[in-house]
């Protein structure tokens, strides 16, 4: 069984975490700093590297302010294309 990871849908999931991040002008740094956690730390999730579990995902949206449903929702839309 292939990884979630190296899946289209997991990819597009990554691609809106990075669209977020950058479109409120935030640097991984600073995003890895509101966690607590290392800059290695975002740019491992961002690069495929490493995966975000849900709980994980939940911590970025919010130290982002990303509106959760609507984030999935838009996920939803770009893996159906």
């Amino acid at each position: 069984m292939t990884s979630s990871v190296f899946t289209k849908k997991y990819q597009r999931f990554r691609e809106l975490l990075i669209k977020h991040r950058k479109n409120t002008d935030v640097t991984q740094k600073v995003l890895a700093e509101t966690l607590n956690k290392p800059q290695s730390y975002v740019s491992k999730y961002e690069s495929g590297e490493r995966r975000l579990d849900l709980i994980e995902f939940l911590d970025v949206a919010e130290a982002l302010q990303l509106d959760k449903c609507k984030f999935i929702q838009d996920l939803e839309k770009k893996v159906s294309k």
